[in-house]
């Protein structure tokens, strides 16, 4: 169990200190209020997830721990649902009804594909 603790941990780690980066980065010299990096984070973790969960129904292409590791610690620390939300917040609070629709519908819209791509991706390389 302890192990387990810290292979999310450690995972969630990397995945909270990547997503501030992909947020720096992506945000970086924009004058918008749409958030951008959250974005980005939630589709590229989506993807990611969808290519973890296609490689363990593999069989032995991906072993519990590792899936522990990548869906429930770097996943879960690198995408953003709580920024997400928070965002979504602020643009119905400014009034801002576009942007909101556009994120809402973008990102589960993206979202999915993004998974599904990912599934997809590995179903071709193995």
């Amino acid at each position: 169990m302890l192990r387990t603790i810290l292979l999310v941990g450690s995972g969630g780690f990397i995945g909270s200190v990547l997503r501030y980066l992909v947020q720096l980065f992506v945000e970086k010299g924009m004058s918008t209020t749409f958030p951008w990096g959250t974005f980005v984070a939630n589709m590229a973790g989506s993807f990611i997830i969808g290519v973890v969960f296609a490689l363990a129904q593999k069989g032995n292409l991906l072993n519990a721990e590792w899936r522990m590791f990548l869906a429930v610690g770097f996943c879960g620390g690198f995408t953003t649902f709580s920024s997400f939300a928070y965002n979504n917040l602020t643009m119905l609070k400014e009034q801002a009804y576009g942007q909101f629709i556009l994120n809402v519908g973008g990102s589960l819209f993206f979202g999915l594909l993004a998974v599904y791509l990912g599934m997809i991706l590995v179903r071709l390389i193995w």
